[in-house]
């Protein structure tokens, strides 16, 4: 263990900080509901949009990209298109202000401006979005949960602590309890203070992470200065063939293993699975998590969509500043590295806490571990916080007490975020591995979700039944498909969402198209653009001053240049720190140009 005095001050500083941090936002949490889960709705957008992007930049997901940077190397940018990442661009270029327009708190709420409050299967869809939102919550809270154990357990040697527990804890469930020790930290905080304690420790979280990027950025470059790095041929090149074609045999061999397991070997079915999966995803708007909540917390849809577009800006390039150098130090010092996980198989998730673990100085060490740390908690506390508006808005308050004062509410967030933690910890307890857990959110779970929400935005019949049906068999579909198939889940998606859309036109058709009021006011409200020209006739005999929403066209070329930008601040710090000079400055122009396009066609045109 490398830790020194500095570290560990640096460390407890932090933590104790944002235990005086709960206790310092609990009075303005506890004025109501929208405080609590929302901010009151007063929070300006690049502070939730800095809170947004802090909580993306999670240590299981860290962890997961350096060891992806380091078999995959500049193609490693594609990969995480699996979530994917583009969504944010769809969401910054109209599905945010779209969203934000339904003044909503929750997503299982936002279905009654689309559905209305009664009708065939109204009952049913709200019921399932809340399912897939608090399967979601908790998988995530599983998926960062184990990050953080396997992270930590590198730092504190479980020989030097074992002796000072007052029970026995197996070398395999070792990680397990780092997590259970540092969740107690993130649930304190976050339940105590609710979205005004989350937004504030993610804003300084994100300062912290910021010096610790662009320290390792500095180190990483230094130690490169006459030397070359020992990678297959094409691993500096971000673009590919039909296969990957990289040959670690001569270097490390169980790269080589690992993208055979992984299944990326084919690099060309997988990138357009991705792609196809993807587009539909982002067209699909925000899962139910602290995603949608950040943009439903903002003032206005106008704001919304800056708050989305804020996020890649001020996430990419420090974040892959990290990746980045963490890759050149341990692709240097490879043979130094322990990389063996309990069962002597290498584990290149060890990646980035051995690296840092070695080689990075005192001080250094203390703010990135710290920002770290500070990393899952924020993730934590933003799923917490999402899970917790799922429970008590749309379970309690709707169902069981609805006329419960302030007061009750805000007890019973503090008790659903208690128990929401503890079936949380239960399932991170039965997890493999990081790898595991994401593969199945975003290749399986949420296959079953884009059908339905794909048509909830842009088909006027698609009513409430067919949402519930499409959810239903999707969903289910997902949660059985890891015990009738192998392989990577991302291959299950064609198949989920067929199954998926057969739910959703099936229940449709088998019962009446929802209530024209609601189907107009939604219109009118929202101001969709898709398949809604019977509604559009509707609205416009009534109010012959209504302007349809003819922005596709634009809306999708500032997706494309969106997505481009997106890549271009992922591969900046990727060119900058290997000293690869001239894709650099090409980078970089390709930058400004689409910069100085987008003002134009979307920052100059953007509307609440």
């Amino acid at each position: 263990m490398k830790l020194q005095s500095i570290d560990i001050i640096i460390l407890v500083t932090y933590l104790v900080s944002m235990i005086l941090i709960g206790f310092y936002m609990r009075n303005k949490a506890k004025q109501d509901k929208d405080s609590y889960l929302m901010g009151g709705k007063k929070l300006p957008w690049y502070m939730l949009g800095l809170s947004d992007a802090s909580d993306m930049f999670d240590i299981s997901g860290t962890m997961w990209m350096v060891a992806l940077c380091f078999v995959y190397g500049f193609k490693s940018i594609w990969i995480p298109w699996l979530w994917p990442v583009f969504n944010q661009v769809f969401m910054m270029m109209f599905l945010s202000k779209w969203l934000r327009r339904s003044n909503a708190t929750t997503g299982a709420e936002w279905l009654k401006t689309r559905f209305g409050l009664t009708g065939p299967g109204v009952k049913g869809s709200h019921i399932i979005v809340i399912a897939f939102a608090l399967i979601s919550c908790l998988g995530f809270l599983a998926y960062g949960f184990v990050g953080l154990g396997k992270f930590m357990q590198v730092f504190i040697p479980w020989e030097l602590i074992k002796d000072y527990v007052p029970f026995h804890v197996s070398e395999k469930y070792v990680p397990h309890f780092y997590g259970i020790v540092f969740t107690l930290f993130a649930m304190f905080y976050s339940i105590l203070g609710g979205m005004h304690s989350i937004v504030l420790g993610d804003a300084i979280k994100y300062c912290i992470m910021t010096l610790a990027c662009i320290a390792i950025g500095v180190i990483a470059v230094q130690h490169l200065k006459g030397q070359t790095l020992n990678v297959p041929a094409g691993w500096n090149d971000p673009f590919f063939s039909w296969e990957l074609n990289l040959d670690w045999s001569k270097i490390a061999a169980d790269a080589n293993k690992k993208i055979a397991e992984d299944g990326f070997s084919l690099f060309g079915i997988f990138f357009m699975m991705m792609l196809l999966k993807g587009v539909f995803a982002s067209l699909a708007g925000p899962a139910p998590n602290y995603d949608m909540q950040k943009v439903l917390s903002t003032r206005s849809p106008k704001e919304a969509s800056k708050m989305t577009g804020f996020v890649s800006i001020i996430l990419l390039p420090i974040r892959y500043s990290m990746i980045t150098g963490l890759t050149v130090l341990a692709l240097l010092y490879y043979n130094q590295l322990y990389l063996k996980g309990p069962d002597g198989v290498t584990d290149f998730e060890r990646i980035l806490p051995e690296t840092i673990n070695n080689f990075l100085p005192v001080g250094v060490l203390g703010l990135v571990l710290t920002g770290l740390l500070g990393a899952f908690m924020g993730t934590f506390s933003g799923t917490l916080n999402a899970a917790q508006a799922y429970i008590v808005n749309d379970i309690y308050l709707k169902y069981i007490n609805p006329d419960a004062p302030t007061k009750k509410i805000i007890s019973m967030n503090y008790i659903v975020g208690v128990v929401v933690v503890i079936v949380g910890v239960f399932f991170g307890f039965m997890a493999n591995n990081v790898n595991d857990i994401l593969q199945w959110i975003v290749g399986g779970l949420y296959g079953g979700y884009v059908a339905a929400n794909c048509l909830k935005w842009y088909w006027w019949r698609f009513n409430a039944n067919g949402f519930f049906w499409g959810m239903a068999i999707g969903v289910g579909a997902a949660l059985l498909m890891p015990y009738v198939t192998t392989g990577l889940p991302l291959y299950w998606w064609p198949a989920l969402f067929v199954l998926s859309m057969i739910g959703c036109i099936a229940g449709t058709y088998a019962t009446p198209a929802t209530d024209e009021s609601v189907l107009k006011s939604f219109y009118k409200t929202v101001r969709p653009w898709g398949f809604w020209k019977p509604i559009h006739d509707l609205v416009v005999a009534e109010d012959p001053t209504f302007k349809a929403n003819k922005n596709f066209k634009l809306d999708m070329f500032n997706v494309v240049l969106g997505v481009i930008a997106q890549l271009c601040l992922t591969i900046f710090p990727m060119y900058l720190i290997t000293g690869m000079y001239s894709p650099l400055w090409i980078t970089i122009g390709i930058l400004t140009v689409i910069i100085l396009v987008l003002k134009r066609t979307w920052w100059n045109r953007l509307e609440d």
